[in-house]
C-alpha cells in the first residue's frame, strides 16, 4: 500500500520560520514533537480531552493532538519552549514554581499556556475566569488550588503563599 502523498507547510514556532513536508493526516502534535522534537507539549488521550497538548497558536490556546499540522500553516505557534522571553522566565512560569503549583508535571506545558493566553487577554482575572481558562487542561494531582493561586500570583493580585502554605511536594 502506498504512503499519503506528503506536502510542504510552513509556519513560525516561537520565532523562528519552519517548513516541514508531512503527510496531510499528521497531527500539529506529531509535527512539533517528533519532527520539530519539541517536546514540551504532551502527548496524553490523543482526543482533545487532557489539554496536556495545548500550544497558543496566534495566541489563543489550541490542543495540537486534534489539530492537522497543515490548518497550522502561515500561523504563529508558541509551546512551552518559547514562552520564556529569552533566558528569563514568563511570570507564569515563576509563579507555578513559586506556588508550587504542579506535582508530576504532565499537564503543566498545557496549563502554563493556557494560563498566560488568559492573562495576556485579561490581566487580572478573578477565579471562577481563571477556572474557566483553565478547564480544557486536566491535572489528576493537585487539586487545581494552587494552580488557580500561581494565575493570580502571575497577574499581580496575590502575593506568594508564605512557605508553610505552599504544598509539601515542593523542592528544596
Amino acid at each position: 500500500m502506498a504512503r499519503p502523498a506528503r506536502e510542504l507547510i510552513r509556519f513560525e514556532v516561537n520565532g523562528d520560520w519552519h517548513e516541514l513536508a508531512v503527510e496531510p493526516r499528521t497531527t500539529l502534535l506529531e509535527a512539533l514533537r517528533y519532527v520539530l522534537k519539541l517536546t514540551g507539549s504532551k502527548q496524553g488521550c490523543d482526543k482533545g480531552d487532557c489539554g496536556a497538548c495545548t500550544v497558543l497558536i496566534d495566541g489563543r490556546p489550541q490542543l495540537s493532538c486534534i489539530s492537522l499540522a497543515m490548518t497550522a500553516v502561515g500561523r504563529k505557534i508558541t509551546t512551552i519552549e518559547g514562552l520564556a522571553e529569552g533566558n528569563r522566565a514568563h511570570p507564569v512560569q515563576d509563579a507555578f514554581d513559586l506556588c508550587g503549583a504542579l506535582q508530576c508535571g504532565f499537564c503543566q506545558s498545557g496549563m502554563m499556556l493556557s494560563a498566560a493566553a488568559l492573562l495576556a487577554d485579561n490581566p487580572r482575572p478573578n477565579r471562577d475566569e481563571i477556572k474557566q481558562a483553565l478547564s480544557g487542561n486536566l491535572c489528576r494531582c493537585t487539586g487545581y488550588t494552587q494552580i488557580v493561586d500561581a494565575v493570580e500570583v502571575a497577574s499581580g493580585q496575590r502575593d506568594v503563599p508564605e512557605r508553610d502554605e505552599r504544598p509539601t511536594t515542593r523542592r528544596k
